[in-house]
């Protein structure tokens, strides 16, 4: 993997349009992240930190991050 590409992964989240059903507030804010709805998917951006707080708080709540 590219660092360029390790760098995006450790920064982003995306996730299939729906995911986030009434969680998504609440994502924005207890961390510090921005969510954007584009092209049919959810994009979760943040600090690596926060992307991984984020991913686990999302697995807590049931929603899958591959």
């Amino acid at each position: 993997m590219t660092e360029v590409a390790r760098l995006r992964d450790s920064t982003q989240i995306l996730l299939p349009q729906g995911s986030l059903s009434g969680i998504e507030g609440e994502l924005e804010e207890r961390f510090t992240v921005t969510v954007r709805a584009e092209d049919g998917q959810v994009r979760i951006i943040g600090s690596p930190v926060e992307i991984k707080s984020v991913s686990d708080y999302l697995a807590r709540n049931g929603v899958t991050v591959a």
